[in-house]
């Protein structure tokens, strides 16, 4: 068995089965190329402040880009044996230059260095997460200009309730995401925070220059306390938290699209590319795509239960427990931006069947509201009016006929005020016009939210 590097206190070895259990480099090696970006930079720091050489600083900058050349190429051997990425990198690092290679760890404990590993890592996911995001958002919103003028049922407890426009509802969702392209940028400014230089608990004592190291890493500011920089996770767990809405948005498009897509609703046609057939069903076409969506948003609510859970017990400052932070993290950006992928892809192909959703919005009394708000314009109160709109609904019922099938005579049976302008209101076409308060679905507003949120657009990506 190697010889631990923290190795010296200890007189017995460690026994196999722990080295197994305790072992992280088989998941935190991902984490390399930020290792090796923080220790060039922490190198450089210790040689300008004279704490360590030039010359030995220049062994350990050429030794680690050696080191990543062989971990990009598939030639470095990971060993469970020195733990964790850190270690595996060190280790290598002081076989090939020799005594040079260990100073760097000089004022520098695994603590801060992990911590700063992570960040530097998540900075990179969120960055990728925001750019899917934003390619999710013009694939909503060339959904909503193409299909502009296209209407279905809006439905509330799954019961048609209104009719909408194809592009309000697409609308909807580009808001949804909208918020998760926000809430990631925001909770970016929480992990751009560098915690290198506070040692494994109480801070330094050389004479480090942290703000050096700060700009060589690219971080926007410094942590203000050793204790909280090398045990806080909470940019992890917000990062997580953020990740499990994006992913509830998208599982709530896929439920939409798999309804949508069945023989039931038949409201569009989904790209064959993103679907799949049965293995004995030779008439099948499942919407796969979004169902696996569906299906692994409860990964990425379990990691953040799993993040929230390991953190909730610690007492300060690290413990172990941290060392469980970073599968969970891991597997949420992997999830989330193969999610993100796909539902765009799918969004791209994704055809809304005009004729079924027309004639889908000529049953269910999508325009109740509108005679009953129409009747209000006549000075009717409005609870009266609901009334009388309830009588015309159930008698629509009856007799197998939708509210603008009626005569005016019949209508007129329910209330006097009713007169043959109310036709203006109770049509399809008419109830969309109408709803003209900013936000609604008539299409001057549709069009108006479509020019704002391709102005947002573009304001992000300048």
């Amino acid at each position: 068995m190697s010889q631990k590097i923290w190795g010296g206190r200890f007189n017995d070895s460690t026994d196999e089965l722990v080295e197994r259990f305790t072992e992280s480099v088989s998941f935190d090696k991902a984490l390399a190329p930020f290792d090796i970006k923080g220790s060039i930079a922490h190198a450089k720091m210790l040689a300008r402040q004279g704490i360590i050489s030039d010359e030995d600083a220049r062994k350990i900058i050429n030794g680690l880009e050696n080191i990543k050349q062989k971990i990009d190429a598939g030639e470095f051997e990971w060993d469970i044996r020195l733990e964790d990425v850190h270690m595996n990198i060190e280790a290598a690092l002081s076989k090939d230059i020799g005594d040079a290679g260990r100073r760097l760890h000089t004022a520098r404990s695994r603590n801060d260095q992990v911590a700063t590993d992570v960040r530097l890592y998540l900075k990179h996911e969120a960055i990728e997460v925001d750019g899917l995001i934003g390619e999710i958002l013009y694939a909503l919103l060339e959904q909503a200009k193409k299909y502009k003028d296209i209407v279905m049922p809006g439905l509330t407890h799954l019961q048609h309730a209104q009719p909408v426009l194809w592009s309000h509802y697409m609308m909807a969702y580009f808001e949804q995401f909208r918020r998760d392209k926000e809430r990631i940028l925001d909770a970016f400014k929480r992990i751009d925070v560098m915690p290198l230089g506070s040692g494994s608990i109480a801070g330094v004592d050389f004479p480090v220059d942290r703000d050096f190291v700060m700009k060589e890493l690219g971080f926007s500011s410094l942590s203000r306390n050793s204790m909280d920089a090398v045990s806080d996770r909470d940019f992890i767990a917000e990062f997580i938290f953020c990740s499990s809405l994006i992913m509830v948005h998208l599982s709530r498009l896929s439920e939409d699209l798999v309804l949508w897509a069945s023989q039931e609703f038949d409201f569009v046609e989904l790209p064959e590319s993103y679907c799949t057939g049965s293995s004995i069903m030779p008439q099948k076409k499942n919407p796969d795509c979004p169902e696996i969506i569906r299906a692994k948003t409860g990964r990425v609510i379990g990691d953040l239960v799993s993040i929230l859970t390991i953190l909730k017990g610690l007492p300060m400052t690290y413990n172990r427990d941290l060392q469980e932070d970073k599968e969970p993290l891991f597997d949420t950006c992997t999830t989330v931006k193969m999610c993100l992928k796909v539902m765009t892809g799918l969004l791209h192909g994704l055809i809304p069947k005009k004729e079924r959703l027309m004639e889908a919005c000529k049953k269910g009394f999508l325009t109740a509201t509108d005679l009953a708000d129409y009747l209000v314009e006549k000075g009717v109160a409005f609870r009266t009016a609901h009334e009388i709109v309830g009588r015309a609904v159930s008698y629509c019922a009856r007799e197998g006929k939708e509210l603008w099938e009626l005569s005016i005579d019949e209508l007129r049976s329910f209330h006097p005020l009713i007169g043959e302008d109310c036709f203006d209101a109770i049509t399809i076409s008419g109830s969309i016009n109408r709803r003209r308060s900013k936000g609604g679905t008539a299409l001057e507003q549709v069009n108006q939210a479509i020019k704002e949120a391709e102005e947002w657009l573009k304001g992000q990506s300048s």
